[in-house]
Parts: C-alpha cells; sequence; structure tokens
C-alpha cells in the first residue's frame, strides 16, 4: 500500500514530514499485504496473478466487479492466496476494486487496453462518481511522497490528489516520470473519495510539460541562522520575466532584498520564536499561460521550553519544544521501539520515534528531556523529529523497606507503592486534602510521605486535586531523606488504585 500523507510538502530545504511513519518507508496495512495493487490484462484476454496474504476472513466488494471481470477466489481465509484476475479479449476497459479484511480495505487498479476517457476538469472530477476513470491536465502544486508518486494537481478549477502513479509495467517510478512542482501534467486513473479527499488512484502519466522557471539551488542546504540572514535562489527561467510570492503570513519576517533574471536573494529577520520556514512560489508566463516552481526557505528558531499542556495546545508545525517527564508507558505500536509518553503535572503526550531513546536505555518512570516539533496523527498530538535530549533521573523501583535503607539524597529518584495510611510517628502529620502528608506501606514496612505534587515540575500543596485517600494505592516517584530522625520520602504521583 502506498503512504498516504495529506499535508502539502514541496521541494524543501529540509526534510519535514511529520506523523507516524518514516518518510519514504512503505506502508502495509496491519490486515493485508498484495504482490500488486495495479492489475494489467492483455487486450488479447487472459489472467493475471496477484499473491494476497491476510490475517483473517476477507473478500471483494461485489457491487464493484464488472460483468467482463472474473475473480477466482472473491472470498477467503487467513493464509496467503494467489487471486486470479481474468477477462476476454476487449480494449480500454477499467475498473476500481475493493477488498476488505478486519475492518481494512485494500484498493485495486484493473486495466485492460488503453482506456478511452474524455477529458475532465479537476472540479469535474471532486464533482463526479466514484470508480469511473477521468483524464486530467493540470500543474503538480505540491509533492508528498516519492516513494509512490503522491502528488497534488490543480487546474484552477480545483486541486485533486493523486494517491500513486505508475509506469507502463504498472510499478511506482517515480523517478521515471521527472514530474517537479510547477510542471503542467496530464494523468489518466479511477477517482475515489477517501475520508473526505477526493484522489485520482495509481494514474497513468500521458503527458508533462516542463514549467518554464525552475529553482535550481538554493545558496545554503542549512536553514537561516537565528540571529537572521540572506540566502539566494538561483533560478532558471524562460519566460517573460519573474515574479516573486511570498505567503502572507512569512512577510512579516522574509523579504527578497535583489532580483536578477537568474537569481532572487532572500533576507530573514531575527527570529525570536521556534523554528519557521514558508514556501515561496516563483511564476514566469509565456503568452496567457502561467508557469510556476517553489521552495522552502527555513530559518531556525529557540527552543521552547514549556509544560505538557502547553505542547498539546500549540500548532501542528516547525517550532521546537523542548519537554521534560516522567516516562508513563511505551508506544507497542512502533516496532522500531523509539517511541513512548511522558507526563508532566500538566498533562500527557506521546513521543513519537525519538532518537536516541533506545541507546539511552530510558525505562518506564525514568525522569528524561525530549526536544521535538508538535505533530499530530489522526489529530491525537504527540512530539515528532525528536530527539532524546537527556535522561535526567533513571528511576530505580525499590520496596519501602529498601527505600528507607538508601541514603538521603534529593537528586536520586525510586519509585515506591504501597497503601496510603495514617501517620503514627513524633514530628509527623497526616494531610491527604492539600500537600500529601502520610505513611506509605507496602509488605515490607511503611515510610513517612512529606509531600506529593501531581506530577514532574507541579506545585506543592495541590495533592488534594487528586482524589487519593486513606486505604488507595499510591505509587509515586520520590527521593529520600530524613528529618529530625524520622526517614522521609519527597516526591511526584505516578499511579493509584482506589481501596476496594
Amino acid at each position: 500500500m502506498k503512504l498516504r500523507y495529506f499535508i502539502p510538502i514541496v521541494v524543501a530545504l529540509v526534510g519535514m514530514f511529520t506523523g507516524c511513519s518514516e518518510d519514504n518507508d512503505p506502508i502495509y496495512l496491519d490486515n493485508i499485504r498484495v504482490s500488486s495493487s495495479y492489475v494489467s490484462l492483455s487486450t488479447a484476454g487472459g489472467t493475471t496473478d496477484v499473491t494476497l496474504t491476510t490475517t483473517a476472513d476477507w473478500s471483494f466488494d461485489e457491487s464493484l466487479v464488472p460483468e467482463w471481470l472474473t475473480i477466482s477466489p472473491m472470498n477467503g481465509s487467513a493464509g496467503t492466496t494467489t487471486l486470479k484476475f481474468s477477462a476476454d479479449a476487449a480494449e480500454g476497459r477499467t475498473a476500481y476494486l475493493k477488498l476488505n479484511c478486519g475492518g481494512q480495505t485494500q484498493e485495486f487498479n484493473i486495466i485492460q487496453g488503453i482506456a478511452k476517457v474524455e477529458k475532465a476538469t479537476c472540479a469535474q472530477v471532486i464533482a463526479g462518481a466514484d470508480a469511473k476513470t477521468y483524464l486530467v491536465t493540470g500543474v503538480c502544486t505540491a509533492i508528498a511522497n516519492t516513494s509512490y508518486g503522491n502528488w497534488y494537481i490543480n487546474d484552477g478549477t480545483g486541486e485533486v490528489y493523486i494517491y500513486g502513479t505508475v509506469d507502463a509495467s504498472g510499478k511506482y517510478n517515480w523517478a521515471s516520470f521527472g514530474i517537479e512542482v510547477g510542471d503542467e501534467v496530464t494523468v489518466q486513473g479511477p477517482k475515489t473519495t477517501y475520508n473526505g479527499t477526493v484522489e485520482l488512484v495509481d494514474v497513468a502519466v500521458v503527458k508533462v510539460n516542463k514549467s518554464l522557471i525552475k529553482v535550481d539551488s538554493l545558496s545554503s542546504k542549512e536553514p537561516l541562522p537565528l540571529e537572521g540572514g540572506e540566502i539566494t535562489a538561483v533560478v532558471t527561467c524562460k519566460g517573460d520575466g519573474i515574479n516573486v510570492e511570498i505567503p502572507a503570513d512569512a512577510k512579516d519576517w522574509l523579504f527578497i532584498s535583489a532580483i536578477t533574471s537568474k537569481s532572487v536573494t532572500f533576507r530573514a529577520l531575527p527570529n525570536e520564536g521556534g523554528d519557521r520556514s514558508t514556501t515561496v512560489t516563483f511564476k514566469t508566463y509565456s503568452g496567457s499561460k502561467e508557469y510556476t516552481s517553489q521552495t522552502t526557505i527555513s530559518q531556525k528558531g529557540a527552543i521552547l521550553e514549556v509544560p505538557i499542556a502547553d505542547f498539546l495546545a500549540a500548532e501542528v508545525g516547525d517550532t521546537q519544544f523542548r519537554l521534560t517527564g516522567v516516562i508513563t508507558e511505551l508506544y507497542a505500536s512502533d516496532k522500531q521501539g523509539k517511541s513512548f509518553y511522558i507526563a508532566d503535572y500538566t498533562g500527557k503526550t506521546l513521543i513519537y520515534r525519538a532518537e536516541g531513546f533506545i541507546e539511552a536505555g530510558a525505562k518506564v518512570g525514568d525522569v528524561v528531556t525530549v526536544v521535538g516539533k508538535r505533530g499530530a496523527y489522526k489529530d491525537s498530538p504527540q512530539m515528532v523529529s525528536g530527539t532524546f535530549e537527556e535522561l535526567k533521573y533513571a528511576v530505580t523501583k525499590v520496596s519501602i523497606a529498601e527505600f528507607r535503607e538508601k541514603a538521603d539524597d534529593k537528586e536520586t529518584y525510586y519509585m515506591i507503592s504501597g497503601v496510603v495510611s495514617e501517620a503514627t510517628e513524633d514530628n509527623t502529620k497526616n494531610d491527604v486534602e492539600k500537600y500529601g502528608n502520610f505513611n506509605l506501606t507496602d509488605e515490607t514496612g511503611s515510610v513517612y510521605i512529606y509531600g506529593v505534587t501531581e506530577g514532574w515540575g507541579g506545585p506543592k500543596g495541590t495533592f488534594g486535586n487528586l482524589g487519593v485517600t486513606w486505604g488507595d494505592k499510591l505509587t509515586i516517584i520520590a527521593y529520600k531523606t530524613t528529618y529530625k530522625d524520622v526517614v522521609e520520602g519527597v516526591g511526584m504521583f505516578f499511579a493509584s488504585e482506589k481501596a476496594e
């Protein structure tokens, strides 16, 4: 299956894909794998085989199978199956099929010969029926993925997402097409609608008219520095003049300082915020026809050190954030083992594939610092493009008896669990409404807890917000100290269970 990106990402100064996948890694459905989703049948008739592997029962949507096409088998059980697609001799037929398995859908594009299709505008495609094949000419406005050829086409009447670009053999061979942002391209393929996004799937490229303007290079491959500076775009233009458009939201920090027939120099002001970038459009004309090219200019920014709640409230973008918190659990769905959740006193977030995490040897309960960007997957916030910056405190899980034997040290933390019970020693007090003063008792003994915050970095005096009371089981991360011969633990909340 092809990578689904619905963020208009273009020729970039630095790689800026975000989300829950590596930029160009092949992505397969959890329950379905096929040797090819593009099936080409000979005009003389015959059969084409496709290998299907599933983890559950599967079946084709029979309503989409045309009378001229035979599929064997139409359904089956988990395992590996050879699908046979057969048709009699014919010229110019297409079909768009769906196979369902375990709540997921695999799409198939069937083509026999060259389909005779009338040309349509993007607006007509958007308004048209799914499964119908369209021939569209428009300008490539953005390229989302170069493994499978996922990009956007716009003809002035609307914009359509191209989900897969195949060559004559049905392979995803993006480099062979030579398509760049600004090129005028004619494509042909069937329409589908996925989560409200109109797509042409596994299109064939009919014609490519290269743009009369192209950004050949930038004077630096690195983002502009925090203090600002200049960067020059070298341009090849075969049209009538150069027009440069800077997006409205970047005009307060990026300006044109010089322009010639072969280059455009930009100046960026000092950056007092996080990382920022913008996509600049270069235009030229030949008669009444407009040609475009684009490049992305980026600038380094400060790393914003914020509570997790502020990170969650931020917009998805390139700003760098620094978060410190406790690892609450590992993210099991990440097969690379680089993802985990952290929490502080304000909230919790997923850290998706932080480089250096595995090497650091961090575990659940440890206090860590990470740096990365605010991303999202299906509207769920997460940190992406992140780096594991520091294992701030390696936390050891111990019994209460073991905790009592540790040396006093405010820079060493332990994880301890027990039942919240009343303190009875001299120089102690009981309080579960505000600060969190009580005994924590397990099968090995008790220790006096002198204050518990709601989480890492939290203020004192808010223990009552946790709703923990006498008899509840409580897990905290605490350091050990001694006051007037009373052994004490001072720490932060990790987890709790209500008394039965």
